[in-house]
Parts: structure tokens; C-alpha cells; sequence
């Protein structure tokens, strides 16, 4: 019988072993999930700008972490990893891969408790969070397909990016966009989180994330342009991004794209570092055509400044010229040699 009631004690002793490791907490987190479909609101004591980036993103998510019932303070307390002096904390009784698995147990929304950490930018805990997880729990992606490493960044949060990317995070992983947290960062604008990406994947990495396009077939070098971030655009062509490297559903390079912004600024940018400046569309538009066609007199003169070949023919046998539409600016920019009969060059031609 006194070794029944030992056992018994030892069986409860080892119970307030885990409450003690902040693995008991994930039971209130997955009592309370319910409660995660209420309105987004963010703790007290936290600004407002890191969800409104978020929301901006994932607008489609209305059972946001930002809804929970529970208070980031609370979840703190409870998820304590060390004492006081910075010694572990009690050991649970269970092994390293069941622990791993309990502490990455998911809400509804396909959160672990790292997402949510890093949504509600509890940077004491996300930090120790990382240092304990495994690398395989570290990629995790939630329902949007969200990695930590894409939150992070959303949230402009570089410190955190680069504990991720010191833990060798996944950077190719893709969201429900298809984008890579380097997408991300460069939709955004984020370049110190961009930056931290780099500094940890080799050239080859580098240059294969470049490579990769999102759902709209849309490269990061694109999102950049897309978005009018010059910087960006600098550090991506200093770190030796292809300048041409066209999207997927139309063959625009970032020229083609700056060209249609209206953008004079990138299209000089773009031009002085090298963009091949008769680069064609899957269509064979080259970006004179889209800049007469558009009737922006400006930057076709600065892209015939560039040596742009203003005879070059797309798919329906049109030069730049058949596009001016009795533009005067734009016709003053082709030499008298170069008018057309019927859309075909007199140049040559014998009377």
C-alpha cells in the first residue's frame, strides 16, 4: 500500500514538472480557441502598425491570433522556459520528441505558439522559443502557409529573422501567394529583413530564391519594382540579381514594369545598371512599344537615348512607330528615314 500511494506521488509530482516547463498551457490555448474567432484586437501596451501590416497581407483570415482570449503577458508567465538565474527549468518526464511536439501544438488557425509569439511581438519569448525548438518546428506553416519567418518579416521584426535564419529557417518555403519570406520583404519594403535572409544562405540559395516566382509569377527583383522601392532595388542588383529575368504570365522584366509605372526614375535605374533595354514580352513587345503606346513621350526618348532598336516588330508585326497614334512628342523621336508605308519601312525601299 506505502508503495501505491509513492507511485501515486511520484505521478503527481511529475504532472507539476509540466506546468512548471510551460508545456501545460497549450491545454488553455486549445480550450480557448473558440474564443480566437472575436474580433482582432491587440494587447494593451502594443501599437497598432505591426497588424495593420499584417491585416494588409491576410485580410481573408478573420480567425486572426490577434482575436485570442488569452493576454500575451499571461502566456509569457506561463511558457517561462528558465528560472530567474537563467537555469533550466524543471525536466519533463517525457522525451525530446514528444516535448518538441507538444510545445508545437496548433490552434485552429495552424498557429504554434511561435507564430503567435510573433504576431503579438512578445520578443522575450519568440527568442527563447527559437532557441529550443528544432529546426523541422521552426518551419512550420500555419493555414495561410505562413512560416514564423514570413510573420517576422511582415512584421518588420529583423532581430527575430535573424535568430530564424540563424537556426537555418526555411527561406524557400511559399504562402498561400506563393510568396517566400523574401517576397515578403520585398513587397514590404523590408531591407533590413531582406538583408538578415542574405547574410545566412549561400550564393546558390540566393540566387534560387531570386529565381522563384509567386502565384502571379512575379519575382522578388518584380515585387520591388511593383512596389517603386528604390533601395530595394540597389541591394537586390548589388547582391547580383538578373535585371531581365521575366514574370511568368507575360514575360515583362522590371524594365517592361517601370515602363508601364510611368516611372522614369526606375527606368533610368534599371538602364544604367545594365536591364537590356529591347528585352521582349512572350507578345515581342519591347519597352518602347509599351512606352509609345502608352503615349509616355519621356521615357521613350529616354529609352531611345539607351539605343532602344525602334524597328523591332512584336507578334502583330507592329514597330513602336505604328503605336504613336499621330503623337507629335513620340513622332519627333523617329528619324525622317524611318517613316513607315502601311506599317513597313521605306527605308531601302526602290521607286
Amino acid at each position: 500500500m506505502a508503495r501505491k500511494d509513492d507511485e501515486s506521488a511520484k505521478a503527481d509530482l511529475g504532472e507539476d514538472c509540466r506546468t512548471d516547463s510551460g508545456i501545460e498551457l497549450f491545454k488553455s490555448i486549445s480550450k480557448d480557441d473558440d474564443d480566437m474567432k472575436a474580433a482582432p484586437e491587440r494587447s494593451s501596451g502594443h501599437s497598432d502598425a505591426g497588424k495593420d501590416k499584417l491585416y494588409s497581407v491576410t485580410e481573408e483570415r478573420v480567425d486572426s491570433a490577434y482575436g485570442s482570449a488569452f493576454s500575451m503577458e499571461s502566456l509569457m508567465e506561463d511558457c517561462r522556459l528558465t528560472d530567474p538565474e537563467g537555469a533550466p527549468s524543471a525536466q519533463v518526464t517525457s522525451g525530446p520528441q514528444e516535448e518538441a511536439n507538444l510545445l508545437a501544438t496548433i490552434t485552429d488557425d495552424g498557429d504554434t505558439v511561435l507564430h503567435l509569439a510573433i504576431i503579438h511581438e512578445a520578443l522575450d519569448l519568440t527568442q527563447q522559443l527559437i532557441d529550443l525548438f528544432p529546426k523541422d518546428v521552426l518551419d512550420i506553416q500555419n493555414n495561410l502557409y505562413q512560416t514564423p519567418l514570413h510573420l517576422a518579416t511582415y512584421l518588420n521584426l529583423s532581430l527575430v529573422v535573424r535568430s530564424l535564419m540563424q537556426k537555418k529557417a526555411n527561406v524557400e518555403l511559399q504562402d498561400q501567394d506563393g510568396n517566400t519570406p523574401l517576397h515578403v520583404a520585398c513587397e514590404q519594403g523590408q531591407i533590413d529583413c531582406a538583408n538578415e535572409m542574405i547574410k545566412e544562405i549561400s550564393t546558390r540559395q540566393f540566387t534560387k530564391v531570386l529565381k522563384m516566382q509567386n502565384w502571379r509569377g512575379l519575382t522578388c527583383l518584380h515585387l520591388a519594382a511593383l512596389h517603386k522601392n528604390y533601395r530595394l532595388m540597389k541591394f537586390l542588383m548589388k547582391k547580383g540579381a538578373d535585371l531581365n529575368v521575366q514574370e511568368g504570365t507575360s514575360g515583362k522584366t522590371a524594365l517592361h514594369l517601370a515602363v508601364e509605372l510611368h516611372d522614369e526614375v526606375l527606368v533610368t535605374l534599371l538602364l544604367n545598371k545594365g536591364a537590356n533595354v529591347d528585352a521582349t514580352m512572350y507578345n515581342g513587345c519591347t519597352p518602347l512599344h509599351l512606352a509609345v503606346g502608352r503615349q509616355d513621350a519621356m521615357i521613350a526618348h529616354i529609352l531611345c537615348q539607351s539605343g532602344a532598336d525602334k524597328m523591332l516588330r512584336n507578334m502583330e508585326d507592329e514597330t513602336a512607330l505604328d503605336l504613336a497614334d499621330g503623337n507629335d512628342d513620340i513622332l519627333a523621336l523617329f528619324p525622317f528615314d524611318d517613316i513607315q508605308i502601311s506599317g513597313r519601312s521605306v527605308v531601302g525601299v526602290k521607286f
